[in-house]
């Protein structure tokens, strides 16, 4: 009877909030791998599964990262909901990503366009870098753009607590908890706006 009332609370909630109770953050089971696959789920995205069952998050239509404060905070119709510090980055934090290989994280408006639970990283939620100025841009130097540009974890087999320092490829990096409950908030389809 409780896991009936729950799953009705949940679907009237998805309903008032204007999400597809067959999609979004509170089905784990709709992610995927890339548009067209879909992977067995894992131990712990199971038990994320779990959790997010029988608990009432927000969830944000929004994210703003502000990369020189190192802090994303991320909103529902407006308002904060919830705010992450201490963002880690690539080796050149500074500027704007053009190239594959140049370690920075792209800056503007994008989208969170898929999830991978199976990555090198905790649980990794995909910025829709590049765009098409990003291609075009780096078309124009006869190079290009880079991709699969994340935010995520920290790395599988990390015993606890974070890296040290900036030390991604051009990613977003937080730590494996705050991760995990950003993931449940942020539906696949989330505008991300990434200021320097």
């Amino acid at each position: 009877m409780f896991r009936f009332v729950v799953l009705a609370l949940t679907l009237l909630l998805a309903a008032c909030a204007g999400q597809n109770p067959g999609k979004g953050a509170g089905d784990l089971g709709a992610y995927s791998q890339g548009p067209a696959s879909s992977p067995s789920r894992t131990p712990a995205t199971r038990s994320i599964e779990r959790r997010n069952q029988s608990s009432f998050d927000p969830i944000a239509d929004y994210l703003v990262v502000d990369k020189s404060e190192r802090m994303l905070v991320a909103y529902e119709n407006g308002k904060p909901i919830r705010a992450y510090r201490g963002l880690q980055f690539g080796d050149a934090p500074m500027g704007h990503k053009r190239f594959q290989g140049d370690e920075r994280t792209p800056e503007g408006v994008y989208r969170i366009d898929w999830r991978n639970p199976q990555s090198s990283f905790y649980l990794s939620l995909r910025i829709s870098y590049p765009n098409e100025a990003d291609r075009a841009f780096a078309s124009q130097y006869g190079r290009s753009p880079g991709g699969d540009i994340f935010i995520h974890g920290q790395p599988n087999g990390l015993q606890r607590g974070r890296m040290r320092g900036d030390w991604t490829d051009g990613c977003i990096a937080l730590s494996n908890d705050e991760i995990e409950e950003l993931w449940r908030i942020v539906p696949d389809g989330t505008p991300i706006e990434i200021r320097p």
